[in-house]
């Protein structure tokens, strides 16, 4: 099984996007075998994250199965959060960056207390999203499963990024990015373990096809291929995947704990 954690749908001011519509994305999931996709809405990311979050949930619920949502929340117009158990909801989506608001701040406290895996956008020496505040959010909320976005973005950054959570096991790393490769997906898993490294595309911004070839091409064994490609996620996401034994991962917090 193959399953992509960071796509999106919708438009950036910022960058051409030949496709945005969820319809382009579905026909590439299907040449390549992707059976879903996590999306946030570019909306929701932007400017407006309560229309942006009901496009993505109606999109996830006209393709049922094949999308699932990572609800934006922006700290400063404290977005209405998920609840365990929705319908087509993944996670929590994070972009501290467009945001502008540091990932360690208290803004993001009801997030981390909501009970759902957290993508957030992490890019090395960002004073928003670098990947010591993810190390940092870990130790405080071990708790939390944690996917950082692209493993802090910039090739230079990537070992740091592992290094830095080496020690956290809730927390993720994120393949998508048009820096990553191949060999630095082999090195990622040699350095977190292969159960902590997700498959990603950043989808529409990107190909899937580029993004999921890197995974396909890279220097991995069969085993953790297949951890990578989907099987960490569906693991992650509570979904069934019975023909692949894979290690105990965290999951969310059960009811009522403290984190």
């Amino acid at each position: 099984m193959i399953l992509d954690a960071h796509g999106h749908v919708g438009t950036w001011p910022d960058f051409l996007i030949p496709h945005p519509a969820a319809e382009h994305l579905l026909a590439a999931m299907d040449r390549i075998g992707v059976a879903a996709m996590g999306i946030s809405h570019l909306l929701a990311v932007g400017p407006d994250a309560v229309r942006g979050n009901a496009a993505a949930m109606e999109i996830a619920a006209r393709f049922s199965g094949r999308f699932g949502v990572w609800q934006v929340y922006n700290p400063h117009h404290r977005t209405q959060l998920p609840s365990v158990g929705t319908p087509g909801v993944w996670g929590v989506k994070l972009h501290p960056d467009v945001h502008q608001c540091r990932l360690d701040d208290p803004s993001y406290e009801p997030v981390w207390r909501c009970g759902l895996p957290v993508l957030a956008h992490g890019q090395t020496d960002s004073p928003w999203s670098d990947p010591a505040q993810f190390a940092a959010v870990a130790a405080r909320h071990p708790h939390v499963p944690l996917i950082m976005g692209h493993t802090g973005l910039w090739p230079y950054g990537f070992g740091r990024a592992a290094r830095l959570v080496a020690d956290h096991p809730s927390v993720f790393l994120e393949t998508c990015g048009s820096k990553m490769t191949g060999r630095w997906i082999a090195r990622l898993a040699a350095l977190a373990g292969a159960e902590r490294v997700l498959f990603g595309s950043d989808a529409c911004f990107l190909d899937l096809r580029t993004g999921y070839g890197r995974v396909a091409l890279a220097p991995l064994t069969d085993a953790d291929r297949a951890l990578i490609q989907g099987g960490n996620l569906a693991r992650l996401l509570g979904l069934p995947l019975p023909d692949l034994r894979l290690p105990d991962l965290p999951g969310p917090p059960e009811k009522g704990h403290p984190a």
